[in-house]
């Protein structure tokens, strides 16, 4: 005797659920999710218009259309090729200056300051921050004034004859020169340089500096040999902080100098909001940055480090 065995239809059966492996690997880019959409939204869709606008051709009367007009790079650049050399002179100055102050005062407050000063150092240090740009800047106008403290002390001291002769200054005063858009931008940039700083001292062991004393080096040894090898990362985060947003500025130059010694900044300002000519104005934006992310790429490979916390 023979049984038939009848195989009942499957239902359609939901789709099982993710193991929950799977879900927690897609953790991480949900989390990614927020600030990748800030990146496309307020970085790459405006990079690309402004590389649309760099190619167009026509007036604001006419309107512009992309018309793949290459030569407005060379044009722009041709223009303003000393504005470009101000501003990579002028950024350079600033950073080694912050460099040279920073260094210091971020060492004084990770190793010499203790736990009573240390924080009210470093709320100095940030204090600047709950102050507009603008009006730090417009401070230093009224520092730099020609019958001020500071000029009067320079010249008292024979200084502004020595700066004089070094094209620093012009006519024993010191706004309208190169020497003011330098002191503007070290000022307003000196806390991207200290913090950064003081993030790499502070994680340096002490014990370090107590085993390079145990074998008999000497205290600017141990500074040459351990600190500042090991606080390396933070130099160069500090000198990018700093290079970087001081290369674009304008502020400084626009307030602090004179119009030979605008930086290219000023000649975006100028062709975007004076003669609204925006394929130029995007085309030394692209300048700029392509220029800024050259001489960042050499000095990370020379920099030899990925550290950069």
């Amino acid at each position: 005797m023979t049984t038939t065995t009848e195989t009942a239809p499957l239902r359609d059966a939901a789709p099982p659920a993710p193991p929950r492996r799977t879900r927690r690997k897609l953790v991480p880019y949900w989390l990614l999710l927020p600030g990748i959409a800030w990146l496309v939204v307020f970085f790459a869709v405006p990079m690309v218009y402004q590389g649309s606008t760099s190619l167009q051709t026509g007036s604001l009367e006419e309107g512009f259309r992309v018309t793949w007009h290459f030569a407005t790079y060379w044009d722009a650049f041709t223009e303003y090729k000393w504005h470009f050399v101000r501003s990579f002179a002028y950024a350079a100055t600033a950073t080694v200056l912050c460099l040279a102050i920073g260094y210091p005062l971020a060492y004084t407050i990770a190793f010499k300051a203790g736990k009573r000063w240390r924080n009210v150092i470093l709320i100095l240090v940030i204090a600047p921050f709950f102050t507009s740009f603008l009006i730090r800047t417009l401070a230093w106008k009224t520092i730099l004034s020609d019958g001020g403290y500071v000029v009067g002390a320079l010249n008292t001291l024979h200084v502004l004859d020595l700066t004089d002769a070094l094209g620093l200054t012009a006519g024993h005063r010191v706004l309208a020169t190169p020497l003011a858009v330098v002191c503007g931008l070290t000022y307003n940039f000196l806390p991207f340089m200290i913090l950064p700083l003081y993030t790499s001292l502070e994680r340096i062991d002490p014990r370090l500096h107590e085993a390079a004393g145990d074998l008999y080096a000497k205290p600017f040894t141990t500074f040459r040999k351990v600190t500042f090898p090991i606080s390396l990362p933070g130099v160069v985060a500090g000198t990018l902080l700093t290079f970087i947003p001081a290369s674009g500025d304008y502020i400084n130059a626009q307030l602090l100098g004179s119009p030979s010694e605008q930086m290219v900044g000023n000649g975006i300002q100028k062709q975007f909001l004076n003669v609204l000519d925006y394929p130029t104005a995007a085309a030394l934006s692209f300048i700029l940055m392509a220029l800024i992310l050259g001489v960042v790429t050499v000095y990370m490979r020379k920099a030899g480090t990925e550290d950069l916390v």
